[in-house]
């Protein structure tokens, strides 16, 4: 390994972002998370669909310790 592909610390500042990634700085579209989550809500309700329609993760490359995790919510009763 050289010092080009040695791990780096995943540490973001204000230093290494760019002038667009600030949020005062992005030229980009805005949506509200408000706004955005009720006409979702209320286009599902127009549409009919519930949770019980969407599609879940099929947990095919799920690691053995998120597999304990979710079978430990599910043995305390929960449903992930």
């Amino acid at each position: 390994m050289n010092a080009a592909s040695a791990m780096k610390p995943a540490v973001i500042s204000e230093h290494t972002m760019s002038a667009t990634d600030k949020p005062e700085n992005w030229p980009g579209r805005r949506i509200a998370f408000k706004s955005f989550a009720a006409n979702l809500a209320r286009r599902r309700a127009e549409l009919g669909i519930t949770d019980a329609d969407l599609p879940r993760n099929s947990g095919t490359r799920r690691t053995a310790s998120k597999k304990a995790l979710l079978k430990a919510i599910k043995d305390a009763g929960g449903n992930w």
